[in-house]
């Protein structure tokens, strides 16, 4: 499946010269998500993991659907101030200042085996944050599985320098 053609690109959003990689054009076609779904599970299928945690919002619906076809639990990574019981917090940087996302202290275990999932990566801020916190409660991030991956932007290539197994669907190069 030429999943590409199932994302669709809007130019200039949110800002200029930004081409937007939208994948609710996906999740739509029945065909398509379930694809992916499998492909973002399929190199972990027999792997010991234990949970699934994923990055607020697209990485819910993705990441919900991995951990059921894995059988284990699912984790959401948070906006700073959206989760409703004791947090830990990590910051990183955005383009113009810093933000953070949490996860409840109790999410995980102490060496659970937990695999990231996330529609896109692009320079890697949120998913680095997201494996700190997955650190920070004990957990071990045993893979990183993303539909979409933005090679110019290098987030890919500053998980898998950390020593991380990191896979993407697709591709696009260019802004």
């Amino acid at each position: 499946m030429n999943i590409k053609d199932r994302i669709r690109t809007i130019p200039d959003h949110p800002k200029p010269g930004i081409m937007f990689r939208d994948i609710t054009t996906l999740l739509g076609d029945a065909e398509a998500f379930g694809w992916a779904v499998d492909q973002l599970t399929a190199p972990y299928v027999g792997v010991k993991i234990d949970k699934v945690a994923a990055i607020e919002a697209r990485g819910f619906i993705l990441g919900g659907a991995v951990a059921h076809q894995l059988s284990v639990g699912f984790v959401p990574v948070r906006k700073k101030g959206k989760l409703p019981w004791r947090t830990v917090a990590q910051s990183y940087a955005l383009e113009y200042g810093v933000d953070a996302m949490e996860l409840h202290q109790d999410a995980l275990q102490p060496g659970d085996q937990v695999l990231l999932v996330d529609d896109l990566i692009a320079t890697g801020g949120t998913a680095l944050a997201a494996v700190k916190l997955i650190e920070k409660l004990g957990g071990h991030v045993a893979g990183a599985s993303f539909i979409v991956d933005l090679p110019d932007l290098g987030g890919l290539a500053k998980l898998r320098a950390l020593g991380l197994h990191v896979d993407a669907i697709c591709a696009f190069e260019g802004p």
